[in-house]
């Protein structure tokens, strides 16, 4: 008798080619759109807070809102997906993302923006592992690469767009309508997006629960239980104990006090999937896949390379705009052609990673570091009046590269051993990582750089300071790649964009 899994990969191989490559354009459209809103309310902010008085705390929380719910739901909307029908659950994470756009741009106070900006970021945390997830299911091989290159470019030309389009949005609508357009541009892509996956998706949206119809008690019940809902709490609170404190960490010392917390959540967490699986049912994450070490190796890679690289763009615009009191214009111009230098190589890398594999990720963080290296020397020798700040222009360009090298190849040769029924859990916790290390990241090494400009009081020194700390970091991530690329030679198999389970 065919196992629904078995009839389910016949089904997904049985899509023709024009249709495969029409549900990665929804996808990377409802993507693009989601990342296009995190870049373009950086530029925002100062508008916020003239048109609605907001407060320093309340702009902070208009970032770290939607970075928190983002990240909290990421895991269990993978998981849904994978259980429920992946396209269901992002056609519903669309649909709250674009109402909570409506919200936020009508937002009468900050109170009101703040909470449509929560909700945002759960219909973020509901989309995006979707994505991951269907790569995973409707492409193979070469194509799996091609796709996660076309992935990797909608992520660079978000970044690079997000700005340029808010800066202009604001500049055409003025102080208070500008800021509002920022957020409801979101609101005619998300139609679309809804429309074309309602037109293009394979049908039905959702599916039926792992073993037996969800029309019957039983049914709903085992599907229920397989959705794992005491795991899902326990890991969202893990996840929120340990990003709060780097979110809100000048409220109060007893703030730290979470990060134990949730470690211990995170170990109740595991002792519960454990016992869930002895019972012989479906844990929400299959920790077994820990034991795959190109998942393990590609998943501490992504965490690392989060945790470090994108603090340069918060030190890069830091030290502009208050070191040497250029404008924000000129930060974009500064650090635009690096994000579409970033598009540009993820797709390149893309079509060749099935070539070269863990060593296309090797190179790009060599590139990285070569790329902090150069920085440094511009900060430096521009401070002692030898270079103009401009040739940023150049050592940000080895970054951008870096950036398409690494991400969209890691995801690939990470995910290939991922059994399909886990793919979207599996790539929320990949993305999960990649969430903590970016707020980890962000909150260390501006505070170190925050702490040398007390000492010093020279702004050179404390950025090159920051992005030495940046170096250090990437060269952990540098370690695992080639650990990974040991293990690998070590446990010859075939070329693992091949490998399917």
């Amino acid at each position: 008798m065919q196992s629904r899994s078995d009839s389910r990969k016949i089904s997904d191989e049985s899509i023709d080619d024009s249709t495969r490559w029409r549900i990665l354009a929804v996808l990377l459209a409802a993507i693009a759109m989601s990342l296009i809103n995190v870049s373009i309310v950086n530029v925002a902010l100062p508008s916020i807070q003239q048109g609605l008085g907001a407060s320093q705390s309340d702009l902070q929380w208009v970032l770290s809102g939607y970075a928190l719910t983002f990240g909290v739901v990421l895991v269990a909307a993978g998981r849904a997906g994978d259980l429920l029908g992946r396209g269901g659950i992002f056609v519903v994470g669309v649909a709250v993302f674009t109402a909570a756009s409506i919200a936020s741009g009508l937002a009468p106070d900050a109170d009101w923006l703040n909470i449509a900006r929560f909700v945002q970021g759960v219909g973020s945390g509901l989309l995006s592992p979707q994505g991951v997830g269907m790569i995973q299911q409707y492409f193979r091989g070469s194509e799996r690469g091609r796709a996660f290159g076309y992935f990797g470019t909608a992520v660079g030309l978000s970044v690079g767009i997000g700005p340029v389009l808010g800066g202009l949005l604001i500049e055409l609508g003025g102080a208070d309508l500008g800021w509002r357009l920022t957020f409801l541009v979101n609101v005619p892509i998300g139609i679309a997006a809804i429309v074309m996956a309602l037109a293009w998706f394979p049908k039905p949206l959702f599916s039926h629960g792992p073993e037996e119809s969800t029309n019957t008690p039983r049914g709903v019940l085992h599907t229920f239980r397989s959705l794992d809902p005491v795991g899902a709490v326990l890991l969202a609170l893990a996840v929120l104990a340990v990003l709060f404190p780097f979110m809100e960490s000048q409220s109060s010392p007893l703030t730290w006090l979470l990060l134990p917390l949730g470690v211990t959540l995170v170990a109740l967490w595991v002792g519960w999937e454990r016992r869930y699986a002895r019972l012989g049912r479906s844990p929400m994450v299959d920790l077994s896949i820990f034991s795959t070490r190109s998942f393990t190796n590609g998943a501490l890679i992504m965490t690392l390379y989060f945790t470090g690289m994108t603090s340069i763009w918060v030190l890069v615009a830091l030290y502009l705009q208050q070191g040497l009191g250029e404008s924000a214009l000129a930060t974009g111009l500064i650090s635009t052609p690096a994000a579409f230098i970033s598009a540009y190589a993820a797709s390149w890398a893309g079509r060749r990673v099935m070539t070269y594999g863990r060593k296309m990720v090797i190179c790009g963080l060599l590139l990285a570091l070569t790329g902090l290296a150069a920085s440094i020397a511009v900060v430096l020798l521009h401070a002692g009046g030898y270079l103009s700040i401009w040739w940023l222009l150049l050592s940000l360009a080895l970054i951008g590269t870096a950036q398409g090298a690494v991400i969209s190849p890691n995801q690939a040769l990470t995910l290939a051993e991922v059994p399909l029924q886990y793919a979207g859990s599996s790539g929320a916790i990949m993305q999960t990582g990649q969430r903590i290390g970016t707020s980890i990241g962000i909150a260390v090494i501006t505070a170190a750089v925050f702490a040398a400009l007390g000492v010093t009081s020279s702004w050179p020194v404390a950025v090159a300071l920051g992005f030495g700390l940046i170096i250090v970091v990437v060269l952990g991530a540098l370690g695992v790649a080639l650990k990974d690329l040991r293990d690998r030679k070590n446990s010859p198999h075939r070329h693992p964009l091949h490998v399917e389970r």
